[in-house]
Formats: C-alpha cells, structure tokens, sequence
C-alpha cells in the first residue's frame, strides 16, 4: 500500500483516492445507525444527570461568594483570563519566530496526551494546554463553593469532573492526532472499522451507547474461563449450588460456602488456573460449596431480599449440611453477598440458628453513614429515577449499574476504549476480567429499592434496624467469628468504611485484614503471583488512620494468611467427598447454566 509520496509527508493522489472509496462504506453503516437509533429502547432520564436544582444551588452558591467575597471570585477570573492570554501570547511568539513548533510545555504529564504531537505540534499542543487551564479553572470554581452541604459539595465534583472528562480533546477526531494518523495511514479503513465498532455495540445494547471493552468471542464459559471441575447438586428458583471436585485426598470436616454478589457473576473467582481463588480452596483440603445466582428478568420484579435470603442463603446452608452431613459450615460473602450475609448472621442470632461456624466478609459494606465515591448515585435524584425505571421495567437492567461503575473511572473505562474502539477502529483486547467486567446480571425491582433506600440511604442496618422477615435485623447482633478482607483502593466498598462496619459487630473474634489494589484485583490476588501485599493489626478499637498507621505490613498474597485462620474453624480431617449424594444427583458440570443467561437489556 502506498501512503506517501516518496520523501514528502504529502498523502500521494492515489492515497487519498482510496480513502474516499473507504469513506462512502460509511452510507451503509450511517442506514444501520439510523436504524438502531430509531429503535433504541429508553431508560428514564434521571439516569442521566443530577437534577437541575444541584447546579441551581451550586450556581447560588458560587453568586453568593462572590458578592460577599468579590475580591476571591475576582483574583480566581484574573488568573484565569492572565493564564489563557499569556498561552495565547506564547504561541503567537513562537509563529512569529518563523518556526513551526510548540513552546515548552513544563506541565505535569498526563497519559491521555502521549502522542509527542501533544507538545511538539503548535496546533495540538494549544489545544492541550488550554484545555488543562479551563479544567483547572472549572475545578478551582468548584472548590470555592462554600455553602453547599457536604454531599451535594461531592455531587458538584464528581459531575463537574464528568463534565471536563467529556471534553478533553482526545474524545474528538478534530483533535485527536493518534486517531487522525491512524486515518491517513489506513487510507480511511480505521474510521470506517471504527463506525462499524459504534453500531455493533448499539444493535448489540438496543441503541444505548455501552462501550465494549473486550473480545467476547475469545472466551467460553467451562471452556478456557471458569473451568474449575464440580457438579451443580442443588437448583431452585434463585440460584444453582455448585460443589467443586475435591483435589486432595483428605479435607476438612467443616465446608465451605461462597456467597458471591448477584450484581456480577461468580466466576470473577475462577477465570483461569493460574488465579483461581476456587481452585486453590480446594487445593489448601476444602469441600467447597459456591452459589450461582440466577440472571432475573421481568418475572423476578417482587422478589426481595427475604427472597435471596431464604431460597439462597438458607437454601444453600440445609443442602449443605444434608449433603455433608455436619451441624455447622463455614461461609464467605462478597460485596453486596456479604452485607447480606451479616444480615443473615443476625436472623440467625434471632432465630438460635447456629449453623455458620465462621464468616468471611470480602469487601463488603455494612455501615452505608459515609458513601464515599457513590455519594452521587445516593441522592434522592437519582435514586428517585431508578425507582421510576424499575417500575416500569421490573427489574435494574445489568448495563445501567455497569454504566454508573464505569463512570467512577470514566477516562480508563469509558473514554479511552471508546476512543480505541471507535476512533482508531481497534478490535477490543482478549481479557478475562473484562470479559466477566461485561458480563453483568440484572437486579430485581424490588431487591433493587430496598437495598438502596434501606441500606444505603437509611443506612437501617448500623442504625435503627432493618425489617425483615418480620424480625428487626442489627449489625450489632453478627457474633460469630469473622475475617473481614477489605482492599486499600477499592473504589465501590471503601476500606474504611468496611472496618467502621466490622467495628460494630457483636463478634468478640474478629480478624480484619487489608489488602493492596482495588475492589476486584485485591481480592483476585494469588500467592503465585507475588504482587499485592497487605496489612494486620489485632488492635480493632483503633480508627481506620491510626490502625493502619500501627499495622504490620506483609509481602504478598493474604490468602494464606486467611486460610491459616479458616483452618482453625475447619475441624478435623477427613475423606475426601466427591460433589452430591444419592438425594443430590449432579444436574450439570460447572460452571453451571445459570451463569451462561446473559443481562435483559
């Protein structure tokens, strides 16, 4: 293929002939566009954006100030004018030296800006840095607000941020060089791929924008992801129980549970061998038990959390102790699946039911008073606009949770594969995280709003008492012995918020470990792999800075830190059992069928 003509950066005629032939394929994708959108289905519009009142308030707010304090408000626009002027100045100068250049650029370095074009361009590196001095300008603004409550202060934040995000340069072709050169080598071939990419994804989402991140056809489920070997022994309406094939000869007489969260899919914890937390329980002498939450749809919109906890939780715990033939077993929740577990643990206490020897708690939340980064998501706005959607609906569609997600980190997650996908025309990577990233389940209407308004806005739990099952369930009453693992840069269950939770349980044995990373990767973290290490400290009447502050650092994975502390609750050692009994016959391998339905859209 010729690009160039010979020793000129000039596109030769030829070039440019076949970029245009290239470019009228977009009619057909244009027709397919226009199709899609004309179909797409909705959601309500308070999914999208704050209401009006908070910029209302904010725009009080920020005019309040500056008459009660000209002279801030001033200086902050004299500073901005000044930066903007003199930038302009700067670049006028170095034109009128006659040399096409940038002038120096000693700003901070910003990945999104990695093309040397970005400084070395006259054109794209003015671009750059005053787009730098208005987000810099915005976000001072912001910061000057002062009679603004805390929350709707963390609110204008996060979606002024939003805001500046969207407009960065990058997200555009005019102004996006990687994109641009990627145009002209292709003769045009990346836009067109790249338009083909954007109406893939919308026919594949009903005409809402969900931006692909990955190679969905580079996995199978049971084929090279979730392939630890089990037996699905028990199935109901709400989920599927999977015994996992014992890998040593002996196991402890205690098993095992997994509760994983039902927002995502379980096998986040067996995507391959090599950092399957599944395939090294069993490997450490575990009979290991793991619920498969069923994918709900419209049939599903009454069901609650009593739902999930009677014909899941309570369940799975008697299929359990019938097929193992114990009194007590062990159990571990993750995320959402380990704030109800605690709720689960006080039913228990009310009810004298003794049947979980220990809890293991995986980044779960269970005292909602701080929200941290999902303040946004928790005002009544918002939540208002969900409970209108379910309404309608029956059920949280999976793509309006992932979207709110992606969106606590919008440059990683949603502009820049966005920008890969559909301004370079890349194919997306083969990655198993985020083939399970995409992979979501839906939520049932009325589980939805009584995890929302109860636990998160009401935060009933920690507080008063959360009604259910006709019992007043309270963290205080969780006293069996437990083991909380919360993660240092998890950006959904923040550390410091699970260890205010583990703080007010009733257990006198409590065990909390802190991790390196985030919600997934700190978890996901195998002792093989040598990379994330974590925190200890017996001292739990500590505050979360000054526990931290006191605790042992250790290198490393803390799963064996953890599976020395089940060990001691696991009893003593037994043969191994093979998955079912004879009331139990195998209803399918794992991973199971559940797992394979995919999200209503």
């Amino acid at each position: 293929m010729t690009t160039m003509d010979k020793g000129s950066n000039v596109p030769s005629v030829e070039h440019v002939e076949r970029m245009k032939e290239n470019l009228e394929k977009v009619e057909a994708l244009s027709r397919r566009l226009v199709d899609v959108m004309a179909h797409k289905t909705s959601h309500n519009p308070a999914l999208d954006a704050p209401s009006q009142e908070l910029f209302a308030n904010a725009a009080t707010a920020y005019w309040a100030e500056s008459l009660q304090n000209p002279a801030r408000i001033i200086e902050q626009q004299v500073a901005y004018w000044g930066k903007t002027v003199t930038h302009f100045a700067e670049a006028q100068q170095a034109l009128a030296r006659g040399k096409f250049e940038a002038p120096a650029d000693p700003g901070p370095k910003d990945r999104r800006f990695a093309n040397p074009l970005w400084d070395s361009h006259p054109y794209f590196n003015f671009i750059k840095q005053q787009y730098l001095i208005n987000a810099d300008a915005i976000q001072e603004a912001v910061d000057s607000v002062e009679d603004l409550d805390d929350k709707e202060k963390r609110r204008l934040k996060y979606f002024s941020r939003q805001i500046v995000d969207m407009l960065a340069p990058t997200n555009f072709l005019g102004t996006n060089p990687d994109a641009l050169e990627k145009a002209l080598e292709t003769e045009g071939q990346s836009l067109v791929d790249g338009l083909e990419n954007l109406v893939s994804d919308l026919e594949a989402n009903n005409g809402e924008l969900v931006v692909r991140l990955v190679d969905e056809k580079a996995f199978e489920l049971g084929g090279n992801i979730a392939t630890s070997p089990g037996k699905v022994v028990y199935r109901n309406r709400m989920m599927e129980l999977i015994q996992y094939e014992p890998t040593t000869e002996k196991v402890f007489q205690t098993p095992l549970v997994i509760f994983p969260p039902w927002i995502n899919k379980f096998y986040i914890l067996d995507l391959k061998e090599q950092n399957s937390l599944i395939k090294w329980i069993t490997s450490q002498g575990y009979t290991l038990f793991v619920v498969s939450w069923v994918n709900p749809d419209a049939a599903y919109a009454e069901v609650g959390m009593e739902d999930y906890i009677e014909d899941g939780y309570f369940a799975a715990i008697r299929e359990i102790k019938a097929i193992t033939k114990v009194q007590q077993i062990n159990a571990i929740g993750y995320c959402i699946a380990g704030t109800t577990l605690a709720l689960v643990l006080s039913l228990m206490k009310q009810r004298g039911d003794k049947s979980i020897k220990s809890a293991t708690f995986f980044t779960a939340l269970t005292d909602f008073a701080e929200q941290g980064e999902f303040t946004p998501f928790l005002s009544d706005d918002f939540i208002d606009g969900i409970e209108a959607e379910v309404e309608k609906q029956g059920f949280l569609r999976s793509y309006i949770m992932a979207r709110t997600f992606s969106y606590l980190r919008s440059n990683d997650l949603v502009y820049s594969p966005a920008i890969r996908s559909y301004m370079m025309g890349e194919t997306p990577p083969a990655f198993d995280l985020l083939y399970w990233n995409g992979d979501g389940s839906n939520l049932p209407r009325k589980m939805a709003m009584q995890y929302l308004r109860g636990l998160c806005q009401r935060n009933e739990f920690a507080q008063e008492g959360f009604e259910l099952l006709g019992h007043k369930l309270k963290l205080e009453e969780v006293n069996v012995p437990l083991c909380s693992i919360a993660c240092e840069t998890d950006h959904i269950a923040a550390w410091k918020d699970c260890y205010r939770g583990v703080q007010k349980m009733g257990a006198k044995d409590r065990t909390f470990i802190l991790t390196q990373s985030g919600h997934i990767a700190g978890i996901v973290n195998p002792p093989s792999k040598k990379k994330y290490g974590h925190y200890l400290n017996d001292d739990l009447s500590l505050s979360a800075e000054d526990w931290q502050a006191g605790a042992d650092f250790h290198e490393g994975s803390w799963w064996p830190h953890w599976e020395a502390w089940l060990r001691k609750r696991s009893g003593k050692q037994i043969a191994a059992r093979t998955p079912g009994d004879s009331e139990h016959p195998p209803l399918a391998d794992a991973p199971g069928t559940y797992v394979t339905t995919k999200a209503s859209r």
